[in-house]
């Protein structure tokens, strides 16, 4: 039930056979003292009891939420280009953490799981940011950036975790819990 074409491709990908749900509306909010790394599964959870559709038997709906999560606070899309400068002047040179939940649900269970993925962006000069925003333009990523794009190669210094989690989907771990969930 996801609109990322980011979790399209990994899915795609990995090989999971795949139908896109049609749109719906979520109101995307959780409450305020809900601790940053648990907005993910809170969310997709959300995301799963909102879809508007009943489950055939032989249907698995997949909804997940992944947010960026810098000194306990959540980063997630950027409002505009100030604010994903502003996002990325906070990821220089520091340490954050990739999070993501997801739900898997049949007509008659769910199950929700999370993935955390440690990100090290080396210090980053303000002519770097604004090359990256002005040629890649990543307003719809958490965070303000894909670590697919130029950032990727030329800023994260290391990863522990999921490199797929970064992307928005933990796709290993999904491949297990969906055996998991199956068997």
């Amino acid at each position: 039930a996801s609109q990322s074409p980011r979790r399209r491709e990994l899915l795609a990908a990995c090989g999971l056979p795949f139908e896109l749900a049609p749109k719906y509306d979520c109101e995307e909010r959780y409450p305020p003292t809900l601790p940053a790394e648990e907005v993910p599964l809170y969310l997709a959870r959300l995301k799963s009891d909102a879809y508007p559709h009943p489950l055939a038997p032989h249907e698995i709906l997949l909804t997940a939420d992944t947010v960026v999560v810098s000194e306990g606070a959540v980063l997630g899309k950027p409002r505009d280009r100030d604010d994903a400068a502003a996002m990325l002047r906070r990821l220089s040179g520091a340490t954050h953490t990739v999070v993501s939940g997801v739900t898997l649900r049949t007509a008659e269970r769910s199950r929700s799981f999370g993935a955390r993925t440690d990100v090290r962006f080396r210090p980053l000069a303000g002519e770097e940011i604004a090359y990256y925003l002005d040629t890649f333009r990543p307003y719809d990523k958490a965070g303000s950036y894909g670590i697919q794009e130029w950032i990727g190669y030329a800023a994260i210094e290391r990863i522990e975790g999921s490199f797929y989690n970064v992307m928005g989907l933990p796709v290993q771990k999904l491949y297990v819990e969906l055996n998991e969930f199956l068997g």
